[in-house]
């Protein structure tokens, strides 16, 4: 079997994307896009992120001083601030950095591209709106039409297309530094369009860039490497944001639980529970069944933010208070109840983005983490690992770090997850190691 099966491809190509739906309608893109560079080691992702920075003029003049070295500007620095970043020249741990053009903000990660820090970048992907993948047109074979791309570059894009980052944009970067730029990027591009359609990654753009020289960058080149799109700055101005899932019924992890109130607050005395709605909206009167605990109630009031009575949508931290005093604490799962809902599981079949150094084998037992409840989870079997290379499921016994596999596991409590395909909030959960407390894994609901 290989990986172009759903499980695999969770959002159907022929299915309407949402964010574009409404986006085309409104024409709206003010709302900050936020995105992340990745790809394989030295690619020039941090130089990137320096470059969008320098030339959208989102530097100060000391702080572009600061990172300049025997006169010249090592634009990798504007990003890499660890000290052990800068010894190394390398990028460890994930670094956000903000800036704005006249049509929009954004938000960036710049995400470490070497492979034991895998679960950096997984972390930065799982919230982001695009996914800029870097591809070093120095390390290819660049002459040959059949060329084989990095390792590391297939795994970040595999690992964005599984965590359902709406748009994939591959980058090639310095293409100034070999002497046939049009030949190395005609060949580099039909080898990411080969993988993209044999991965069933459906990939926005392929542009040709210089990081360090900034070619494409901000400022477009018509015609450079016979390219004739935007450049990548004018690209992500044109991206869609991912779309709040409103169309779910009503999901709500609970986050905390404010005690009772006096008797001026809208409360009336009941206790609120805030959290940020995870899918549809609630509903004053809406019928809701408390999870685990499967009491039922009505929602009294919804109060949004500053604590004003107002209607909040899925993304957005609300309050909810009850028709009656149930017993509901940190980690709960306030659900629409109805005949659609479906029943909680402690058997579950998932996608997993293996991150710990030790390998992930059958009969370990891990701290499983959905919405803001934790649950132990047992590893019943590892059915199947991906191949990168071939992007087949071959049976497997265990889980290498940075691997991607199949696995079924059971839960000591009952979780109400959805597939991923369908919610990224309640299609996953995330493993943490009993004993060292690192994060083990991503698991993606199938």
């Amino acid at each position: 079997m290989t990986a172009t099966t759903l499980e695999y491809s969770p959002r159907s190509a022929s299915a309407p994307d949402p964010v574009s739906t409404l986006a085309a309608a409104t024409g709206d893109h003010a709302t900050a896009l936020r995105f992340i560079t990745c790809g394989s080691v030295d690619d020039g992702k941090s130089t990137l992120i320096g470059r969008l920075l320098v030339d959208s003029r989102a530097v100060m003049q000391d702080q572009l001083a600061s990172v300049s070295r025997s006169g010249e500007t090592d634009l990798a620095l504007l990003t890499d601030g660890l000290s052990a970043e800068r010894e190394q020249g390398i990028t460890i741990d994930v670094a956000y950095r903000y800036f704005a053009t006249p049509k929009r903000k954004f938000i960036i990660g710049d995400a470490p591209g070497h492979e034991q820090y895998t679960r950096n970048m997984v972390t930065a992907a799982s919230s982001a709106d695009a996914a800029v993948v870097l591809v070093d047109a120095t390390k290819l074979d660049w002459q040959n039409a059949a060329l084989a791309l990095l390792p590391q570059t297939r795994r970040h894009t595999l690992l964005a297309h599984l965590l359902r980052v709406p748009s994939i944009v591959f980058a090639v970067n310095k293409l100034d530094a070999v002497a046939d730029p049009a030949l190395a990027f005609a060949h580099i591009r039909g080898a990411l369009e080969a993988f993209g359609q044999a991965a069933g990654v459906s990939v926005r753009a392929i542009v040709p860039i210089s990081a360090l020289k900034g070619h494409n960058v901000v400022a477009a080149m018509p015609g450079w490497c016979g390219y004739q799109g935007l450049s990548l700055l004018a690209l992500l101005e044109s991206l869609d944001v991912t779309a709040a899932e409103t169309a779910e019924e009503l999901a709500f992890p609970v986050q905390w639980v404010e005690k009772f109130s006096d008797s001026a607050d809208t409360s009336q005395g009941r206790r609120i529970f805030w959290g940020r709605v995870a899918t549809g909206q609630p509903q004053v009167g809406q019928a809701v069944r408390v999870r685990p605990s499967g009491q039922q109630a009505v929602i009294a009031q919804v109060l949004n933010h500053v604590r004003l009575p107002a209607p909040v949508a899925a993304g957005h931290s609300a309050g909810i208070v009850l028709h009656r005093e149930l017993d509901v604490s940190r980690g709960d799962w306030l659900l629409a109840d109805g005949a659609q809902s479906p029943e909680p599981s402690r058997e579950i079949s998932a996608t997993v983005a293996w991150l710990d150094d030790e390998p992930l084998i059958a009969g370990r037992v891990y701290w499983a983490l959905h919405g803001h409840r934790w649950v132990k989870a047992k590893v019943r079997r590892v059915v199947h690992r991906l191949d990168i290379q071939t992007l087949r499921e071959a049976p497997a016994s265990q889980l290498e770090p940075n691997a991607i596999g199949h696995v079924e596991l059971s839960l000591q409590e009952a979780l109400p997850a959805l597939p991923f395909a369908r919610s990224r909030l309640r299609g996953s959960l995330v493993l943490v190691d009993t004993a060292s407390h690192k994060t083990a894994g991503a698991v993606l609901v199938r």
